[in-house]
């Protein structure tokens, strides 16, 4: 059973969204000594902001009234999705391994799993939690060099309860792009984009007054145009389409294919080396996906045909 058009342009838009978050964290490790991570965030979404209000300007101000009225959701949505998440994660890299973080984000489709079914009752069949066990197994090979024992011996520190809220921040941002206005995609991300950059300004001066700050040099200039355009920007705007296309708790699990991505995209940019068990942690978070999507589509192939009388 194939799957349906919308549903492929989601799995690529989805596909994407994961590729180039992966890149994110390889922009990340370029960054180290050349751009203060809280001063990262602020200008990431400082230059997001300046593209798309240049992108959509003409609509922006042509409709200025409505996005006006959507600022009360798309605010909170920008800062906690686009801007605490981020602020959360770098701070949580302080104090805690990579390894440990790849691990905690393989949590976000728990829970945007379990969120959708406290508030709205929405269930997922034993297939889609098959399928979200294989790609927490391929993640934690991943994480773990294929070696899974290894995870037993990782410490916890604060830096893993940073992170338990980068995740929070972001499987409950999700969850709540239910309720993202029916805007075009320019005013969402003008709304989201500015709260954000709003948001993250306040903690690059804090960390500039505070000595952790630094002047940013090419290298850390250049992260932040990558971050700006393809995890802010792209990213962003694909990812909220493809939910609108098959749904949180379906898009959701496509976040498991950011650490396997930026695994390889370490192979291929930075020179790491590449070994058997990448390929099978590839291989398992790809077929739990796949496993998942096929019982997706085939309860709504059913359900199209229940309701179509035949």
């Amino acid at each position: 059973m194939t799957a349906a058009p919308s549903s492929r342009l989601a799995y690529a838009l989805l596909i994407f969204t994961a590729l180039f978050w992966s890149g994110n964290a390889i922009a990340g490790k370029l960054a180290v000594g050349h751009i203060a991570p809280m001063t990262l965030t602020a200008i990431r979404w400082t230059v997001a902001f300046a593209i798309i209000l240049a992108i959509g300007w003409p609509n922006t101000r042509r409709q200025w009234p409505e996005l006006r009225r959507s600022m009360k959701v798309l605010f909170p949505l920008g800062a906690v999705g686009f801007s605490l998440f981020n602020l959360a994660l770098y701070s949580a890299l302080q104090y805690t391994s990579a390894i440990n973080v790849t691990i905690e984000q393989a949590a976000m489709p728990l829970v945007i799993f379990a969120t959708n079914l406290i508030l709205f009752g929405m269930r997922i069949g034993p297939v889609q939690i098959f399928g979200f066990l294989l790609t927490v197994i391929g993640v934690a090979i991943t994480a773990s060099g294929g070696d899974i024992a290894r995870l037993a011996a990782l410490e916890v520190n604060q830096g893993d309860a940073i992170m338990l809220i980068a995740v929070l921040a972001y499987g409950g941002y999700t969850v709540a792009l239910r309720y993202k206005p029916a805007l075009d995609w320019q005013k969402v991300m003008v709304g989201m984009a500015f709260a954000a950059m709003v948001v993250s300004w306040p903690f690059a001066i804090w960390e500039n007054v505070h000595g952790a700050g630094y002047m940013p040099d090419l290298q850390g200039l250049g992260v932040a145009a990558y971050t700006a355009i393809f995890p802010s920007i792209l990213s962003q705007v694909f990812y909220i389409r493809g939910i609108e296309l098959i749904g949180s708790n379906r898009a959701g699990l496509f976040i498991n294919l950011v650490p396997v991505f930026g695994t390889v995209l370490a192979i291929v940019i930075v020179g790491e080396t590449f070994h058997p068990y990448h390929a099978l942690a590839l291989v398992m978070v790809i077929g739990g996906i796949a496993l998942s999507e096929h019982n997706a589509n085939k309860a709504a192939s059913l359900e199209a045909a229940s309701k179509s009388g035949r």
